[in-house]
């Protein structure tokens, strides 16, 4: 597992509640180690160009195609291992990192050190990410997928939430079996991200490096995103083969894509990260930790708009 310098000594406790997440998933089938394989679909130069929405709080979002791939890498972290195949839905993503301008407008604050409000909002920790989400929901007239009080998620909702970290991996590769989403040679990734070596010791606009082939904006560097699932470092012996959701409970949640501060090695599509989510009535993080949204398909309009709720 990749760790991300913590830039103060603070350590938040974590509440017990802070871990539940949905049903424990049950062992997969099993099955021969697995190699890099592409996703499918694969997206390439002859590939329709990805469906975007605009959502009534004016946040963009891409069509991210059902499919299936290999998640993990067997050349990786340990917590990286087995690769194993995952199938997975169709579902809406921001396409891009959540702003400090979309965050504050909804939370009616900024909790970021590099304050910008087309950079992405920092210092944000799970249940804050989680809590934005809900918010996000109400506004536009949709079922939050949060309780409130246990911050349990509840899938079938129609409002938005953290990306499960399967989900966020296949978004990432689209459609690709390479290192990063643009492929292997790390020399490459000044091109699609800020990391440690080009940020300059800061977040950027979102939206700045080019996207990969299915629409989204920084899945490598700017700010590590959090994810629905709770931190396991064996949880891949256990996925589910089919929309895997995580662990049931546990200390940590999963943070995915590297950031500012990160080397090209955490930056990679399959790259791990965790920290403990903080108590629920913390307003800020870490300033490299951020966060995106999803939401269900089946909540967008049938040529591509936003409902009207």
């Amino acid at each position: 597992m990749m760790r991300f310098p913590l830039p103060c000594a603070l350590v938040l406790a974590v509440a017990a509640a802070l871990g539940a997440g949905c049903a424990e998933e049950g062992p997969p089938a099993a099955s021969a180690q697995v190699g890099p394989q592409a996703a499918s679909p694969q997206a390439g130069p002859g590939a329709a160009s990805p469906q975007t929405i605009r959502t009534a709080t004016g946040i963009e979002m891409v069509l991210v195609p059902a499919g299936e791939f290999v998640m993990g890498d067997d050349r990786g972290e340990t917590d990286e291992r087995p690769a194993h195949r995952v199938r997975l839905g169709a579902f809406w993503m921001d396409t891009r990192e959540v702003t400090q301008g979309a965050y504050e407008s909804l939370m009616g604050r900024n909790p970021s050190k590099f304050v910008a409000a087309d950079r992405p909002v920092e210092r944000v920790s799970w249940p804050a990410a989680v809590r934005f989400c809900n918010m996000r929901s109400r506004q536009e007239g949709l079922r939050p997928c949060y309780d409130p009080q246990t911050l349990a998620c509840d899938f079938a909702a129609d409002g938005y939430r953290l990306p499960t970290e399967a989900e966020w991996e296949y978004a990432c590769r689209a459609g690709t079996a390479t290192a990063y989403a643009f492929g292997d040679d790390p020399s490459g990734l000044g091109r699609a991200a800020w990391f440690k070596e080009n940020a300059g010791k800061t977040t950027h606009p979102a939206g700045v490096k080019g996207p990969n082939a299915w629409g989204l904006f920084d899945m490598h560097g700017n700010v590590a995103e959090w994810c629905h699932d709770v931190y396991d470092e064996r949880a891949y012996a256990r996925h589910a083969s089919s929309d895997p959701r995580g662990p049931a409970s546990g200390d940590e949640r999963v943070l995915r894509g590297g950031s500012w501060r990160s080397g090209a090695d955490a930056c990679r599509s399959s790259a791990r990260a965790s920290e403990a989510p903080g108590f629920a009535d913390v307003c800020f993080g870490y300033e490299a930790y951020g966060f995106r949204c999803v939401r269900r398909t089946d909540a967008a309009g049938p040529d591509g708009e936003a409902p009207d709720r």
